[in-house]
């Protein structure tokens, strides 16, 4: 009886397990603020699904390092997770934006980032086909040292940004 018992709790877990809904990833806000220096403090908010939940959670995948990595290729600069948190992570990024100085203004160049090369990364977990992605951020904001921002909304690809700042 137990043994029945048993087999119809597993057999009705494995028929919850196949009939939940795909877990989602959801890309919700990115905030890239330059600093004066040119380094950047980068916090990136997002949704996990139940399923990529458990896998951090068991430590298979880890976000941030994703995003670290995916970071550290678009600038070609070393990038800190300065923290994280359930939904949410920070990173230092040094000499994210180049300047370039003359008497009376300072230019500022970001790099574009491109987030469509972060499936082929989720391909690579176990989890994959249980996930339905959108890598695209809901909200991106650039915000530069003297509070100018360029916002994108829903956009795979950010592209490189100049900005002047005026010296007076």
């Amino acid at each position: 009886m137990r043994m029945k018992r048993g087999i119809l709790v597993a057999s009705f877990l494995v028929l919850m397990l196949m009939t939940a809904p795909a877990g989602a990833f959801s890309a919700d806000n990115l905030l890239i603020a330059v600093d004066e220096d040119g380094s950047a403090d980068v916090t990136f908010n997002y949704t996990l699904s139940w399923i990529e939940r458990i896998a951090v959670f068991l430590k298979i995948a880890e976000p941030e390092q994703e995003l670290k990595s995916a970071l550290e290729m678009a600038t070609g600069s070393p990038v800190t997770v300065t923290s994280v948190e359930g939904d949410s992570a920070r990173f230092s990024v040094l000499n994210f934006a180049r300047i370039e100085s003359t008497d009376n203004e300072t230019i500022y160049s970001t790099p574009g980032l491109d987030f469509t090369g972060a499936q082929e990364v989720l391909d690579r977990y176990w989890f994959a086909a249980l996930v339905e992605a959108d890598f695209s951020p809901d909200l991106t904001v650039v915000r530069f040292p003297d509070g100018h921002e360029e916002t994108f909304a829903n956009q795979s690809a950010i592209p490189a940004l100049s900005y002047t700042i005026t010296i007076q």
